[in-house]
């Protein structure tokens, strides 16, 4: 008869576990290096959210060490870092056996979520003082993050101003119906003056009050007639009411063309990683981040879809959270603008930024488009263009504009002589009458013209070749490496405090591994 001998199982023992809990970390883990960097932090802003009395709360520094080494795992979920604390002996260890239950990690993240964002800027200091980021240059992105917000609860400023045009319309056409000596007055009183829901009220307690005075009618047809009016002063009432939940989304609307019902902070944008494949739009926030060395050192959330209007709030942005700005700046072209470039310039920056057309103007078919204004021959000292036959386009006005952020742009417009009967008329000007204008905004073109010669320059082939691995990278590992493609709260206040936390524990995650190996 065989014997077999094998080591003993009893999960029942008393002592189970070691007397450290610790025994099976290693000393170079993430979490003991995560221990030492929170450690490290100046905390006292979060400690100065706690009052001095009563019972005895988490340790707010033991609280951050758990979200942050969660985050850095891929668990976003409150309630899946409560079951890590009970059953991951790396939790255990960092959180001191201490087992917050999940309401009390997410009212931590609530609490913190304006602190945060100064934690991120220590983790970001702390690189830089040990040599990973230098803070003197930062290439620029966005990606388009998906709200927690309902797809469906869309809210469009075209149809709110469509159908509060068909109320006002409604409402005057019921105020000439109401055959009332107050309601006839307000009425032209108001001929030149937008109705409000406010004073559309005030006419229907007028109303209200001038029909409670009156005496009862004693005739059917008169309570009938009686009946009808009331009937349109509360049909008003209901008007007035429409009209103050049009004017509460025109107010929530802002400047945007669109946001979210369940998330008014949300706009409804396009995204690349688009499911269906159709252009559906979804409710998102506009992220853009800064990187250096594939660390991300600066970040904001917007809610305008292109990225135009936000690289000067972004690089404002940096300059609070640094109290300095980079020396240099890089962007693809959807940053190209011309009060882009007059802010890089007027603070410092040397702008590595593309701009429409670059790659296209380097080709051959557009070298040889001698239709084009940016093939023209201009003479700057008697300020003309010479079209393609020959003709001066002398200047005949200035075109004025302005952004949506207030910045003014001026172009100059340019008409030729006498282009009747030009042979080269079909490919230089498409109208059949009149003679071809064209607009030259000069202080863009100087502008693109130095930005042409920094990114065709040693430094700026540099540039342009990082400028895809860097921020692309970051987007890259954090939606399908950490899985962080969708944003889990309301609001942009709490929006940004998830993404803080996300920051800090993935440049923290970074800053390990690259330690590791140049170990």
């Amino acid at each position: 008869m065989q014997r077999y001998h094998f080591r003993p199982y009893s999960p029942n023992q008393l002592a189970l576990f070691p007397q450290r809990i610790d025994k099976d970390i290693s000393e170079d883990d993430p979490v003991r290096i995560l221990s030492g960097i929170i450690g490290s932090l100046d905390l006292s802003s979060l400690r100065k959210l706690y009052k001095e009395r009563g019972r005895s709360p988490y340790d707010p520094k033991m609280l951050l060490a758990v979200v942050i080494y969660a985050y850095m795992n891929n668990i976003y979920s409150c309630r899946r870092i409560e079951k890590s604390l009970k059953r991951d002996i790396h939790f255990i260890w960092l959180a001191g056996y201490e087992q917050p239950d999940f309401v009390t990690i997410n009212r931590f993240r609530n609490r913190v979520k304006k602190e945060v964002n100064a934690v991120f800027t220590q983790v970001v200091l702390l690189l830089a003082e040990r040599g990973f980021v230098s803070l003197d240059v930062e290439y620029i992105d966005g990606t388009k993050i998906e709200s927690k917000a309902n797809k469906y609860t869309f809210v469009w400023r075209k149809t709110v101003e469509k159908n509060r045009a068909k109320l006002l319309a409604k409402i005057k056409v019921l105020l000439s119906q109401i055959d009332d000596v107050i309601a006839q007055d307000n009425a032209s009183e108001q001929e030149k003056v937008e109705f409000t829901p406010e004073l559309l009220h005030s006419m229907a307690r007028e109303l209200n009050a001038a029909l409670a005075e009156e005496p009862e009618p004693a005739t059917k047809a008169g309570k009938k007639e009686r009946k009808a009016r009331q009937k349109q002063v509360r049909e008003l009432e209901e008007k007035a009411e429409k009209l103050a939940e049009y004017d509460r989304h025109l107010d929530t609307l802002g400047e945007r063309n669109s946001y979210s019902k369940t998330d008014p902070d949300a706009t409804f944008m396009r995204r690349k990683e688009d499911a269906m494949n159709n252009g559906q739009t979804v409710p998102c926030y506009n992220l853009q981040i800064g990187t250096e060395n594939r660390f991300i050192t600066d970040f904001g959330l917007f809610p305008n879809p292109n990225d135009t209007g936000t690289m000067i709030p972004f690089l404002s942005s940096f300059s609070m959270r640094y109290d300095r700005l980079p020396r240099e700046g890089c962007a693809d072209a959807g940053y190209g603008s011309e009060e882009n470039y007059a802010y890089m310039e007027a603070n410092g920056i040397e702008a590595y930024v593309k701009y429409n057309y670059f790659h296209k103007e380097q080709k051959k078919a557009f070298k040889d488009d001698i239709f084009r204004i940016e093939n023209l021959y201009y003479n700057s000292a008697d300020d003309y263009y010479v079209c393609p036959m020959g003709q001066h386009m002398e200047r005949v006005g200035t075109r004025r504009d302005r952004t949506d952020s207030g910045y003014r742009t001026e172009s100059a417009v340019y008409r030729a002589g006498n282009c009747e009967g030009c042979p080269l008329r079909w490919g230089c000007y498409k109208k059949r009458q009149g003679n071809r204008e064209i607009e030259a905004n000069h202080r863009l073109i100087e502008y693109k013209q130095q930005a042409r010669d920094r990114l065709t320059s040693e430094k700026g082939l540099e540039h342009r070749s990082k400028r895809p691995i860097e921020p692309e990278a970051v987007f890259g590992q954090m939606k399908y490496n950490m899985q962080y493609k969708r944003f889990r709260h309301f609001g942009t206040d709490k929006v940004t405090m998830d993404f803080a936390f996300f920051a800090t524990a993935f440049n923290i995650k970074k800053m390990i591994a690259k330690m590791k190996r140049t170990a």
